[in-house]
């Protein structure tokens, strides 16, 4: 298993667990992501798998949708881009990408997969749910965050109504390291339901 296959499954498991912890009545809750519920969280999550496979001409094996079954419909998902990186040709084929030319793991790995980890945090806020985010996972994926190009925040920028990232949210500099990187993912480290 390549670095980044083993990075997305661990990234998978622990988003799946925090799906799984949601109570029935917590779907319907707001999440840090403004104007999404926990659900839309987890459907945007689902909805990024079906366009890691977009490049290739493949499309998400039908399964439940989010509104009936948010778990089933990730589990679903994580195992149509878990069939992409366990073939290494499939893995490493260069693909068009609203970044640039990527290997189909690259792109895996530097859009849905890294999504993961900040999505799994705001559906750990909108359910009440310990929304510590891997320590190791924060120190590495700080530099990339420090360097966010300006587009990337415009509204737009990759299509109708497609938001990467919000306006920086200013945070203390001797705060915690995981409040500094969510301020700069336009996160509110204190953001509450």
């Amino acid at each position: 298993m390549s670095e980044i296959a083993a990075r997305y499954r661990s990234r998978a498991e622990i988003f799946a667990a925090k799906v799984a912890a949601v109570r029935p009545e917590q779907w319907s809750n707001p999440s840090p992501c403004e104007e999404w519920t926990a659900r839309e969280v987890v459907g945007h999550i689902v909805d990024m798998h079906g366009v890691m496979l977009r490049p290739l001409g493949r499309s998400l094996t039908p399964a439940p949708t989010v509104e009936e079954d948010p778990l089933t419909a990730f589990v679903c998902a994580r195992a149509d881009v878990e069939a992409l990186l366990s073939d290494p040709v499939t893995a490493a084929r260069e693909v068009d990408t609203p970044t640039g030319r990527l290997s189909v793991e690259q792109h895996i790995d530097q859009v849905v997969s890294a999504d993961m980890v900040l999505h799994g945090w705001d559906l750990a806020r909108a359910a009440g749910q310990d929304d510590t985010i891997d320590p190791v996972e924060v120190k590495a994926m700080w530099p990339k965050a420090q360097q966010i190009p300006e587009e990337m925040r415009t509204p737009g920028a990759f299509g109708p109504g497609i938001v990467v990232f919000g306006p920086e949210v200013k945070v203390p500099d001797d705060a915690p390291l995981q409040d500094r990187f969510l301020g700069l993912l336009g996160r509110d480290p204190h953001w509450s339901a």
